[in-house]
């Protein structure tokens, strides 16, 4: 018997993590599980440490969502927008920040969602699941609106 039927029903949710302290990606690892929400399907978190690494991931594809450090040296923010300007069909980025007064620097770097440190174990996981929910339908043919 064939296993294409039970891959095919397994869909998993790609997270790409960028933080260069272990200690950030373990902390953003155990809040997000194996499944960020009930609705979702699971999801599988590819850490990596540098922005080369970043770039080789997205480069691959296969990403659905992409959580960077902000406060990562180098810093996540700077790479947000770049990823914004040069991944074609990027998928939605959060970026972590460090204080909650820098959530207008995760505007200039485009980010799609933006969580404040310290990772909030049930915080973080909500707006994730936010991100990666596909958009409500109505039934009607409405472009979303920018922002």
């Amino acid at each position: 018997m064939s296993s294409e039927g039970a891959t095919a029903s397994e869909e998993v949710l790609t997270i790409l993590l960028y933080a260069s302290s272990r200690v950030t990606r373990e902390d953003v690892r155990l809040a997000l599980g194996r499944r960020i929400a009930s609705d979702l399907p699971p999801v599988k978190v590819i850490e990596v440490a540098t922005q080369p690494a970043v770039l080789t991931a997205m480069d691959a594809g296969g990403i659905d969502l992409a959580i960077l450090d902000g406060e990562a040296v180098p810093g996540g923010m700077g790479l947000c927008r770049q990823l914004k300007d040069e991944v074609p069909r990027c998928p939605p980025i959060m970026v972590l920040t460090g204080r909650t007064d820098d959530a207008w620097l995760a505007t200039w770097s485009r980010a799609d969602g933006v969580v404040p440190h310290p990772v909030d174990p049930m915080r973080l996981p909500a707006a994730v699941a936010a991100m990666l929910r596909p958009p409500a339908s109505t039934g009607t043919a409405v472009a979303p609106l920018s922002h």
